[in-house]
């Protein structure tokens, strides 16, 4: 906040040799924010070299109090909304270890095919497979390739598959974005779905204060996490 001291020449020209003499070549306000204490301090200055002839206006004087006190309180009240931030900050980083054992969703099953042709991904699948079909489709919902689930009989939780890039049909795929989804059957026979994004959360690893959740082989920070459930 920049706050306007209004007097006469004289004034003014003994305000800034007295500061000068006092300061010695020192800077006291490196960044030319003109402070609380700095205002008083000017203020006090300003009244003891005022004209004897000319005093200040008493008006002048009283709104420039009144400036202080505005000062003072948005000063204060920066620092409990500061404080404030530093206590949520901190409840919602020690929150996050109640999040461990709960299903995170990435809010997307999207995975990225790279120029290289080579997509490397995770899905989980919350019980033991029997047999299946993992889907790879195109932005506009079109199946591209199909995999079996029959290698994975028997396993469950994270699973890692990697795609070439080639179509069932053999054709290239290009560079971009491709959902994928599975569908799979039980010991018991039971029909599940499962997709790319959706994991459970292992463990919280804090970096810098911030905390990352632990998906599958991956640390993702809190905040790309869409719905814990």
């Amino acid at each position: 906040m920049s706050t306007a001291i209004t007097s006469n020449t004289t004034n003014l020209s003994g305000i800034t040799n007295s500061l000068s003499s006092k300061n010695s070549g020192a800077v006291q306000n490196p960044n030319s924010i003109l402070g609380k204490d700095s205002f008083l301090k000017l203020l006090l200055t300003e009244l003891q070299y005022q004209d004897p002839t000319s005093p200040m206006d008493t008006g002048k004087i009283l709104d420039q109090t009144s400036q202080l006190a505005t000062l003072e309180s948005a000063d204060n009240t920066n620092k409990t909304m500061e404080n404030l931030v530093s206590r949520l900050n901190s409840s919602m980083n020690m929150g996050a270890l109640a999040a461990i054992g709960k299903i995170a969703s990435l809010g997307s099953n999207a995975i990225s095919l790279p120029k290289d042709g080579l997509a490397k991904f995770e899905v989980y699948f919350k019980d033991k497979i029997q047999s299946g079909t993992l889907s790879i489709s195109d932005s506009k919902g079109n199946v591209v390739r199909t995999v079996s689930l029959d290698k994975q009989a028997g396993k469950a939780g994270v699973l890692s598959f990697q795609w070439d890039g080639v179509s069932d049909n053999g054709e290239k795929m290009k560079q971009g974005l491709y959902s994928v989804t599975a569908d799979y059957t039980d010991a018991n026979g039971n029909a599940l779905k499962t997709q790319f994004g959706i994991y459970p959360v292992e463990s919280v690893r804090y970096d810098n204060g911030k905390p990352l959740m632990k998906l599958g082989s991956s640390y993702v920070p809190m905040s790309n996490i869409h719905e814990f459930y």
